[in-house]
């Protein structure tokens, strides 16, 4: 068939059937349209809510403490839905210049965690919310908090409360009871006491030594002990008017006892190490010590090559006193740390409440869980509760848990004095960072190049020169 003929005839077809549709009849159908309602559910979205950032700073920056302290923010903002709590873990030693760069963008944060030894330099720089800090310390209850911590925190220019005590550590004299015991001595809680037992206790039972002094001249160690010592004589590195007192009569009286005990004691370069695995090993009957050594008393420290030491006293725990408070003849004193929190200036109101939520029943209980040896709790209602966090301390007296929980009562150090001013307080630090008290005392005891008195002139020409420097700067 032709192409063309083909297309022609379709085209004729469909014309034709177009045109016999349209003639046909229409019949018209009536529908009913049945329209039926359907509830649709509509979700109109919530009004947004505008919550309050509240910005916490805290030291406790291992992973497992920042997820406690995350988990007490959750359950805050559960309570407070309009609050959000972030916490933030930083560093302690970046403090100084995490805070100076957020207060320069006018952006600090609400709530840190910071050593006591920052506060009297914040409090200076008016960046501290002492009003805030006093308040919440009432709320939380002021007869509640150790009289050592809230001393340490008032400012003696205002009066005020600059920050709020959180927690700390202790360090004082472990010693064995059941030999002090049988040999009738005191606990060594005065130098009289201490010099007795150094006197008598080599020799007695299986012990070869009375003690293990700090006298390596590298190491910090001696320092923290012979710091407590000098405080005990009310022996101090400036005067009220600010001046270098580091050789009157009393700092070298307290040189003179410290380096005296040198003769019932391990011979040579001591330092934390030696003093901890002499006393473990039933050599030594007095260490000194922070709270940290509880479970060491029980299992037996680390050593350097792996393993732990082999306890030589069965129950060494439970045959060891806590001498948490050293007298001297010019006062008495124990040494430690204590961390507190501070409330920033600008801060949001609803930042004391947080803090007080943390300090509060199971909350503070959950902190101090974290470290239950370093985390000393700082109210007294908390006492008997922080016995119960470790398995540890059921292998000690209640006594022992007694006297460590009140050792912050006469808790102090050099740097923690609240008249001195940032200039001194970084001055102490260079004492303690340079060494100053570990060479004199290794001159003194081991070299003997060196008497109390001379010892105590060459420091005194040192921090002389150290706080000329400082207030050169």
């Amino acid at each position: 068939m032709n192409k063309k003929f083909g297309v022609i005839v379709a085209a004729l077809l469909i014309t034709t059937s177009m045109i016999l549709s349209a003639c046909q009849p229409q019949v018209i159908t009536k529908e009913v349209i049945v329209t039926q309602e359907v509830p649709v559910e509509v979700e109109v979205p919530a009004e947004p809510i505008d919550k309050t950032v509240i910005e916490f700073w805290t030291t406790d920056n291992e992973e497992a403490r920042v997820d406690v302290y995350e988990e007490i923010a959750a359950a805050f903002m559960a309570e407070h839905p309009d609050i959000d709590l972030r916490i933030v873990p930083i560093e302690e030693a970046g403090i100084a210049q995490r805070i100076a760069t957020a207060q320069a963008a006018n952006r600090l944060p609400d709530i840190v965690r910071m050593g006591i030894e920052r506060v009297s330099a914040f409090a200076a720089d008016g960046i501290l919310d002492e009003e805030a800090a006093t308040a919440t310390i009432a709320s939380i209850g002021e007869d509640d908090f150790r009289t050592g911590p809230l001393a340490m925190v008032v400012n003696p220019t205002t009066g005020a409360y600059s920050a709020i005590p959180f927690d700390g550590w202790i360090q004082a004299i472990w010693y064995r009871t059941d030999i002090f015991s049988d040999a009738g001595l005191d606990a060594p809680l005065s130098w009289d006491a201490i010099n007795a037992a150094c006197d008598t206790l080599p020799g007695t039972d299986n012990l070869l030594y009375g003690l293990t002094l700090g006298t390596d001249p590298g190491q910090n160690y001696p320092h923290q002990v012979f710091e407590q010592v000098a405080i005990s004589n009310n022996a101090w590195p400036f005067d009220e008017a600010g001046n270098v007192s580091m050789n009157t009569p009393e700092m070298i009286e307290a040189l003179a006892f410290y380096t005296g005990l040198q003769r019932c004691a391990v011979p040579g370069p001591q330092y934390w190490r030696g003093a901890r695995e002499a006393y473990e090993l039933g050599q030594a009957g007095m260490l000194f010590y922070s709270t940290y050594i509880m479970d060491d008393l029980v299992d037996g420290s680390g050593l350097e090559g792996g393993g732990n030491v082999e306890l030589a006293i069965d129950d060494l725990a439970g045959n060891t006193g806590f001498a948490y408070e050293m007298a001297g003849p010019n006062g008495s004193a124990s040494y430690g740390q204590l961390v507190t929190l501070g409330i920033m200036q600008g801060a949001d109101p609803m930042a004391q409440e947080v803090v007080k939520y943390f300090m509060t029943g199971d909350n503070y209980l959950k902190v101090l869980a974290l470290a239950p040896f370093g985390k000393v709790p700082v109210l007294e209602s908390a006492v008997e509760g922080w016995g119960g966090l470790s398995d540890y301390f059921a292998n000690y007296s209640e006594e022992t848990l007694m006297q460590i929980g009140n050792g912050f009562d006469t808790m102090q150090r050099w740097l923690f004095r609240p008249d001195y001013d940032a200039t001194q307080r970084a001055v102490i630090g260079d004492i303690e960072g340079r060494l100053l008290i570990p060479q004199v005392i290794s001159n003194i005891a081991l070299e003997g190049t060196m008497t109390p008195e001379t010892a105590a002139a060459w420091l005194q020409e040192q921090v002389e020169a150290l706080y000329a420097e400082r207030q050169g700067e």
